[in-house]
């Protein structure tokens, strides 16, 4: 008779009860074959432990043991999947040449899981299994049983076995590829179509579900879509101008960079009026009870930058803190991403204090967004440059923090107001310039909006789930 430890023996009976209710547990889906790429190297990050599947001591010889580590992205950490047809592969270290193995073919639980000569065989093969939330879990072919941490371990070094699939956290891992420089690679924006042309997109949900996305344009342009896949135009939010900004535009009307937010059953939309490298600029607000075209009431000038100022305003964001409080982030280059708080009661400044919560020493960095999850509070910004078609070299950056005015740092501990941050999402192959993004908690998680450029230069609305870690670090998928 086996015995379990006491988190295998809740884990066992809640699969039990489960059965007995008739619940059963649904097997997830397959992973997409296509989604594996056999040339490249990946980071397997545990669920868990936010550790990674590492080849102890950096061994190079057969039945070296598998265990978790911290990051490191090194070769011993570095993994490449070598099809064995039927959805199954092989794990191959890029260190040792070895493949993942279940020692002496073993199928009981528990067993030791090492590296070995890449036999093809059955023992070594594992087939790739959907989770949720971005997750995988690795099926030995040979055994029926999923990779795992071992006992729940979240220190270096922690056992990697095997175990029947019981679905838990320390049986899923989460795939993050690498480039040839051992750099992160990311995934594609995901599918949306219709008029999807869009530059510094926002959006909002609203009361009856559907989507409204305001982006830049003459006169701020909107998009609605019911699924968050399929848009479509929906008109200008100033059909006949904003000649109130005209002092900020030289005269034109397009405008910049909109923050579009549902409260208090009514929309508010901050947005901003400027020209092209200069800190001659305003921040506005616009409030409607529809979102519709037409349907915006200009409530006036919010906060202005002129030349004598070492900050520019424009790329405006609100948050609402855990109390209630309202405040607008907001900035480009010149001294960094700056804050004020915000009357609730109009929309307006409350006082005249202005924080520093990011910077890059007068470098690139802009459109601020801050989004509350946990207990952090998460800043995101575009580090580089944008509006240059497909040399643009935009990406997303993060850091957090436990107050809504920071100070805010990023996964190393560096500070924003330093030139800190932790990449999110950077240009690759055909997606150029990703960035001036946005975060959305939807119904089934949270969700990334940006704007990206094709090769032929034109800015398009991107998308994608953004997960997080064990650690509390967003990542995309």
């Amino acid at each position: 008779m086996t015995l379990l430890s006491p988190v295998r023996a809740a884990v066992a009976a809640m699969t039990a009860l489960l059965l007995a209710l008739g619940l059963g547990i649904v097997a997830p889906g397959l992973a997409n074959a296509a989604a594996i790429d056999t040339s490249a190297s990946y980071v397997l990050v545990n669920r868990h432990s936010g550790k990674v599947l590492d080849v102890y001591d950096l061994a190079t010889n057969d039945g070296a043991p598998l265990v978790q580590w911290t990051r490191n992205d090194g070769a011993w950490q570095q993994w490449q999947f070598i099809d064995s047809g039927g959805g199954y592969y092989r794990l191959k270290s890029r260190h040792s040449g070895k493949v993942v193995d279940i020692s002496g073919r073993s199928t009981a639980d528990g067993a030791t899981v090492i590296q070995y000569t890449d036999k093809n065989a059955a023992n070594q093969q594992f087939r790739v299994v959907d989770t949720d939330n971005g997750h995988i879990k690795l099926i030995n072919r040979n055994s029926g049983k999923a990779l795992e941490i071992w006992e729940w371990s979240t220190a270096d070094g922690g056992r990697v076995s095997q175990y029947t699939d019981l679905g838990g956290a320390n049986q899923q891992w989460r795939l993050v590829k690498l480039g040839g420089s051992g750099t992160p690679s990311y995934p594609n924006p995901g599918v949306v179509n219709g008029d999807v042309g869009a530059h510094d997109p926002e959006v909002t949900k609203r009361p009856d579900g559907t989507y409204l996305l305001a982006y830049t344009g003459n006169g701020i342009q909107l998009k609605t879509s019911s699924d968050r896949t399929t848009w479509r135009n929906a008109g200008a939010a100033f059909p006949g101008g904003a000649s109130w900004t005209h002092g900020y535009t030289n005269g034109g009307n397009e405008l910049w960079a909109p923050d579009i937010t549902y409260v208090n059953g009514k929309y508010y939309m901050y947005y901003s009026a400027s020209t092209f490298g200069s800190n001659h600029s305003g921040i506005f607000l616009a409030t409607s009870t529809t979102g519709a075209s037409g349907s915006w009431t200009n409530q006036g000038l919010v906060i202005e930058s002129n030349t004598s100022d070492n900050w520019n305003a424009i790329d405006p964001n609100l948050v609402v803190d855990d109390q209630g409080r309202w405040w607008l982030d907001f900035g480009s280059f010149w001294s960094g991403i700056k804050m004020i708080q915000l009357d609730p009661a109009t929309g307006k400044r409350l006082d005249t204090t202005i924080r520093s919560i990011s910077g890059r020493n007068g470098g690139a960095i802009e459109a601020p967004f801050i989004y509350r999850h946990g207990g952090y509070y998460y800043q995101f910004v575009s580090f580089d440059l944008c509006c240059r078609g497909a040399s643009s070299t935009y990406r997303i950056m993060v850091g957090r923090s436990t107050s809504v005015t920071g100070p805010y740092v990023d996964r190393n501990g560096t500070a924003m107001t330093s030139g800190g941050g932790t990449q999110v999402l950077a240009g690759h192959g055909g997606v150029h310039g990703p960035g001036h993004q946005a975060v959305l908690a939807d119904s089934d998680g949270d969700v990334l909006f940006y704007h990206w450029y094709a090769d032929d230069g034109s800015s398009r609305l991107g998308i994608n789930k953004l997960g997080w870690d064990d650690a509390g670090w967003p990542y995309v998928y």
